[in-house]
């Protein structure tokens, strides 16, 4: 029994032209991709530099692992060196224009104000710039003092002064020293170093003075000369 086969052209599928149109036929995975030389060229370039950086980028990485102690230290240090100076301005605590104020046993007032001033918490003692103490003494009479800096005992009310110190007294006395200690509370006052003091008496350079019973009595210390007036 002879069985009998088409050609193997007429068992394609109708529509399909075998041949030179087979090629186009084909799957795009099958297909030829056509790579250029620049496209080579750049790969080659690519490669080149990953070899060169992945070194570079391991030792880099294991240079921070080795040095991270060293960095995290510093970084502990600073923050501790924030801290203290942080510390250090908690100590002191600075106002402008201040101003104290009291009464002494007889409800006589007195002020002391200054352009800035700073409390040092661990001795309670006050550092004034341009201090001024304004002290009322005995029958209605006034005491003013100005000095360059000073610093204030405020629980004793002791006032010590230095620097361009002057004294107007209400009787029309003027003094002038280089320091004083100022009893704030009880309305006096008193100096060590050279003295020149000035009013209707006439004119006095001492080694020092002493200001006694709140401003009756006025003592001028050491060598002394005097030029007095007398009325006429």
């Amino acid at each position: 029994m002879k069985l009998s086969f088409p050609p193997r052209d007429t068992l394609a599928a109708p529509g399909i032209d075998r041949g030179a149109n087979t090629r186009r036929a084909l799957l795009p995975s099958r297909a030829r991709v056509q790579v250029s030389a620049g496209s080579i060229m750049r790969r080659r370039v690519a490669v080149r530099l990953a070899k060169l950086l992945l070194p570079l980028g391991a030792l880099a990485l294991l240079s921070t692992i080795a040095l991270w102690p060293e960095i995290d230290g510093a970084a502990d240090r600073g923050r501790m060196a924030f801290r203290r100076a942080t510390q250090t301005e908690a100590d002191a605590m600075r106002i402008s224009g201040a101003r104290y104020q009291g009464v002494d046993e007889q409800n006589r007032p007195y002020n002391v104000t200054a352009n800035s001033a700073v409390q040092q918490e661990k001795t309670g003692l006050i550092d004034l710039e341009k201090p001024r103490a304004d002290i009322l003494l005995t029958n209605g009479a006034w005491m003013l003092l100005e000095a360059r800096e000073g610093q204030y005992n405020r629980p004793d009310n002791l006032l010590d002064l230095q620097g361009q110190v002057t004294l107007w007294h209400d009787n029309g006395t003027t003094m002038k020293t280089d320091a004083a200690h100022i009893d704030v509370h009880a309305g006096e006052a008193e100096s060590d170093r050279p003295t020149a003091a000035q009013g209707p008496f006439g004119t006095i350079e001492s080694e020092g003075f002493r200001l006694r019973e709140r401003g009756q009595v006025m003592i001028f210390t050491g060598k002394s000369h005097a030029v007095l007036e007398g009325k006429q």
